[in-house]
Formats: C-alpha cells, sequence, structure tokens
C-alpha cells in the first residue's frame, strides 16, 4: 500500500514563513512611516496595502517571470520558482500557476505591473495625508476583487479541473484562506473610502446650498 501523502512539508514551511515575513514587514513600516496621530483605519489600511504590494512584486512578480516567452514555473529553478513549482507549493494546489495559463499570466501581468504599484503609491499617499487616496483605494480594490473573480470563476464553471482539494493545506490555506482575504479586506477598503468620500461631497454640497440661501 502507497504511504499517505504528505500535508505539510519543508517547502511549506519556507513559504508560509516567506508570507509572515512579509506580514511583520509591513507591520513594522506602519509602526515607522505612519504619522503618530494615525487612525486605527488608516493604520491598518497601511500594513494591508505594504503586504498587498509586497506580495504582488515578490510571489505574483516572479510567477510572471518564470512564465514568460516560453517558460514555464513547473520547469524553472530557484527558490521563488519553488513556491510554485508542482511538487513544491501553490501550483499542486492550482496547477494553472505550474503551466503559465494565458489567461493566469494576463491577470498577474495587470496585479503586479498595475495594482502592485498603486500599492505603493497609495501607501506614499497616506504617509502623506493625502486624501485623494480613497479614489485610489476603490481603484485598487475593485480591481482585487475582479481579478479574484476572473481567477476562479471560470474554473469552477468548467468544473474545477485545475485545482486539488483532497489536501488540507491546499484547500483551506492556500486556495481559501489566501484567496478569501484578497475578497473582504478589499471590501473593507471599498466601504471605509465611500464613507470618506460621501461624507466629504455631502458637506461641499451643504455648504454650496447654504452659500446659495
Amino acid at each position: 500500500m502507497s504511504a499517505a501523502p504528505q500535508i505539510f512539508t519543508a517547502t511549506s514551511a519556507y513559504s508560509l514563513a516567506f508570507v509572515t515575513a512579509v506580514g511583520i514587514a509591513a507591520y513594522v513600516a506602519a509602526k515607522s512611516l505612519l504619522p503618530k496621530n494615525a487612525s486605527w483605519q488608516d493604520r491598518v489600511t497601511f500594513i494591508w496595502l505594504a503586504f498587498d504590494g509586497i506580495i504582488h512584486y515578490t510571489l505574483e512578480g516572479s510567477f510572471v517571470y518564470y512564465s514568460m516567452f516560453g517558460k514555464q514555473v513547473i520547469t524553472s529553478s530557484g527558490p521563488m520558482a519553488q513556491m510554485y513549482n508542482p511538487g513544491k507549493e501553490y501550483a499542486l494546489a492550482d496547477s494553472r500557476w505550474g503551466t503559465a495559463d494565458p489567461t493566469i499570466v494576463s491577470l498577474e501581468l495587470l496585479t503586479v505591473f498595475g495594482v502592485g504599484t498603486m500599492c505603493f503609491y497609495v501607501l506614499k499617499q497616506l504617509i502623506q495625508r493625502d486624501p485623494a487616496r480613497h479614489y485610489w483605494i476603490i481603484v485598487l480594490s475593485t480591481s482585487e476583487i475582479y481579478g479574484g473573480w476572473m481567477t476562479f470563476c471560470p474554473e469552477w464553471l468548467t468544473g474545477s479541473p485545475s485545482l486539488d482539494t483532497s489536501n488540507a493545506l491546499y484547500l483551506w490555506v492556500y486556495l481559501v484562506f489566501m484567496n478569501i482575504i484578497w475578497v473582504f479586506v478589499p471590501l473593507w477598503l471599498m466601504y471605509d473610502s465611500y464613507g470618506h468620500i460621501a461624507k466629504s461631497l455631502r458637506f461641499a454640497q451643504a455648504a454650496a446650498d447654504a452659500k446659495k440661501s
């Protein structure tokens, strides 16, 4: 009888440790760079966007690099490739990430160069306390949710042939947790920024109406 597949490997630990280190770096950056009187909402936003931007530029950026010009993660070597390499990490949960799936590569090009760059631009605005950040937060968050939808909806409609849900780590950590946070956090950011924008516009409209009367 063949041995049961190992759920948690050394590469799993390496990958999760990297993600944890990014989260710690984002927290330290928020403590160091934000004004002392920054609201808790701005602190949470900063930590998330710093984490988000670094993940886009490193993990997803390496995926794009290893998937362009005829290359595939499945045949690539290097520490960042290992996180997606079948037999290693994320491509075991979703095989499309190992084979340069054109839809995934197309979405990740926009995510890395568009959304990732917007993350760092909004971080700059947060440090400078620029209210215009709320517009860009809504644009960024909408892009994140759309990207997640276009990643998984086509897969679900075809019966999820690329997803491996037989392994608890791959299902609940990689496929569920590591993707659902890119839905709920952007939704909260959109809600928060909508409140700021609506409040400002209503105040401006009330002031304008008062001048006319």
